[in-house]
């Protein structure tokens, strides 16, 4: 790209001359050096294609810290655009993540069913109903006991023999 005549004004050397103060600014209100370089490039080639001086500029440093100002402001806009409509590597991951137990998960749950069920067929006729009352029925121990006709102390204990008996049979896997 060819440099226009006014490439060489006083306020392409302005903007030589006030640089790092330039970067310096533009770092801070962007928050992003990054941001801060992209828009001093940005301001080097609006300056350096420019045909004629803006009319009026009085103060040069104030020109260059409005026009990099505006630059770096247009491009915090995009990049907020464009962050917002992308999606996080652990956004995208958990989207296509299958939720699913594995093969492997799924057979070890099965086999820790059976030996349950083992375990279940294993005890005591009361033991064995009030277990299955209290966790798969959701009852308490005096709703228990009057279904099969015991005290709730009893019900206790037949709870505590059936767990300890699952938790015995299930450890032996």
């Amino acid at each position: 790209m060819p440099l226009a005549p006014f490439a060489s004004s006083d306020l392409m050397l302005a903007y030589l001359g006030q640089w790092r103060t330039l970067r310096g600014h533009l770092s801070r209100r962007t928050g992003s050096r990054d941001l801060a370089e992209e828009a001093l490039q940005e301001t080097w080639v609006r300056l350096a294609t420019m045909r004629d001086p803006p009319a009026g500029v009085q103060d040069k440093h104030a020109f260059l810290l409005r026009l990099a100002g505006n630059i770096a402001i247009d491009l915090l806009r995009r990049e907020r655009r464009h962050t917002a409509r992308c999606l996080s590597d652990e956004t995208l991951l958990g989207e296509i993540a299958d939720h699913a137990p594995s093969p492997e998960a799924y057979a070890l749950h099965r086999d820790e069913l059976r030996a349950l069920v083992r375990a279940l067929l294993a005890l005591p006729a009361k033991p064995r109903t009030a277990l299955l009352l209290n966790r798969c029925d959701g009852l308490g121990h005096a709703e228990i006991a009057d279904r099969l006709g015991v005290s709730a102390s009893m019900v206790a204990k037949y709870l505590a023999q059936a767990l300890r008996h699952c938790r015995d049979s299930l450890r032996a896997l």
